[in-house]
């Protein structure tokens, strides 16, 4: 069992929830249970999914919930190129967010595969 706080992984995860409830807090309120909603969710689902794979028992347990985080992430950078392409977002902060996306979703592939090789 890890302390999810330690994981740099969620960290970085968590900073990128947080920038993503900063942003789509600007979105227009017809976007409020449609776009926002999705970009919520999947932006909060990796963290969570990292946090609760970390009290699993197994390695194989723990790379299940990341991979499932991975989705997540890959869902979210979907949303984050739809919104910038329906102009909710401007192309210098889409950038930035897709940056901060893509570290996670290398972070959280290496942290899969290194826990597959040691499982």
């Amino acid at each position: 069992m890890q302390n999810f706080r330690e994981l740099k992984v969620w960290n970085k995860a968590h900073a990128v929830t947080l920038a993503i409830y900063a942003a789509t807090e600007k979105f227009p309120a017809v976007e409020r249970y449609g776009l926002t909603a999705q970009m919520r969710r999947a932006a909060a689902s990796v963290p969570a999914n990292i946090a609760e794979g970390s009290v699993r028992s197994t390695d194989a347990d723990f790379a299940r919930f990341l991979q499932v985080a991975l989705g997540s992430a890959s869902e979210l950078e979907y949303f984050a190129l739809l919104a910038r392409d329906l102009e909710l977002l401007a192309p210098t902060d889409y950038e930035s967010m897709l940056a901060h996306i893509q570290e996670v979703k290398r972070m959280l592939t290496a942290f899969i595969a290194r826990l597959r090789a040691d499982g």
